[in-house]
């Protein structure tokens, strides 16, 4: 602290130790050894925030990256649900242990804490906001090379709490192709540049069904805009996700690791290139 500091950052001219912002980020347990985080998130719920994070988090592991998924979406996990996972998770005096899908990607999820997954979390915003953290500073992840956070919908406290205290090296917005979607994507967009964090790219779901006749592609909520919106914020479009019954069923079924299609592929190499820098 300089000889001529007056107590005041306000008034005082003083160029000291004291004025410089102190980061917020938080350390990972000591057994973590977490070498990139990327957000999954999007201005609205409904959207397949849960879908793209189990899909992302599938391709990581089948191209050999140990993988992990933190359920940030406190009032409404459904991680658990579409990996089939069931119980509870344990721990010891060191911290939570995560657990671990049929193909071994490590997930901690609110509802693999509580006793039933339908009891509702009656929570306010600052515990919520607290439990993400804790999923970060207290669950004992291992090595991980890639954690997917699938994130609650809007820019409320979680993705606050979340861009604040864990290092995340980049996000994905997830949009549908409803209109209104421009507006609220482009909120998302504005909260990561006022966080300083890199947005990777778009993905659109919904974005239209396959006829099983014909194999026409249908619309089904009109004309997508998501281009115009990539390209208006400078942002690649890295996929568009069909509506698929095949798909709809695996996540029903718990059964999410054995779905099949490559429409996800770019989104993903996107990702595993963060790696290489």
């Amino acid at each position: 602290m300089s000889e001529n500091c007056t107590h005041n950052c306000e008034t005082c001219s003083a160029n000291c130790s004291s004025r410089e912002k102190k980061s917020l980020i938080e350390e990972s347990h000591e057994m973590s050894n977490i070498k990139k985080v990327i957000g999954i998130v999007s201005g609205k719920g409904g959207v397949g925030k849960s879908l793209v994070t189990s899909l992302m988090a599938v391709l990581s592991q089948r191209a050999g990256y140990k993988t992990a998924i933190m359920d940030a979406d406190i009032t409404g996990p459904s991680i658990p649900r579409v990996f089939g996972l069931k119980g509870r998770a344990q721990g010891n005096e060191m911290g939570i242990f995560p657990v671990e899908t049929k193909t071994g990607i490590e997930v901690m999820s609110l509802n693999l804490l509580v006793k039933n997954e339908t009891d509702p979390v009656v929570w306010r915003g600052p515990v919520i906001a607290g439990t993400v953290k804790q999923f970060w500073t207290d669950v004992m992840w291992n090595d991980v090379d890639f954690m997917f956070i699938d994130m609650p919908p809007g820019t409320g406290d979680v993705p606050l709490t979340v861009f604040q205290s864990i290092p995340v090296d980049g996000i994905i917005i997830v949009a549908s192709p409803q209109e209104l979607v421009s507006m609220i994507v482009t909120k998302a967009i504005n909260m990561a540049n006022m966080m300083n964090i890199p947005v990777l790219g778009l993905v659109e779901n919904m974005s239209y069904i396959k006829c099983p006749d014909c194999n026409k592609e249908i619309k089904v909520f009109g004309e997508s805009h998501v281009e115009e919106i990539a390209k208006e914020n400078s942002l690649e479009l890295l996929a568009k996700i069909p509506i698929d019954p095949k798909l709809a069923a695996a996540c029903d079924a718990g059964a999410i690791e054995l779905f099949e299609g490559d429409f996800l592929d770019n989104a993903f190499n996107k990702v595993a290139s963060l790696l290489e820098e």
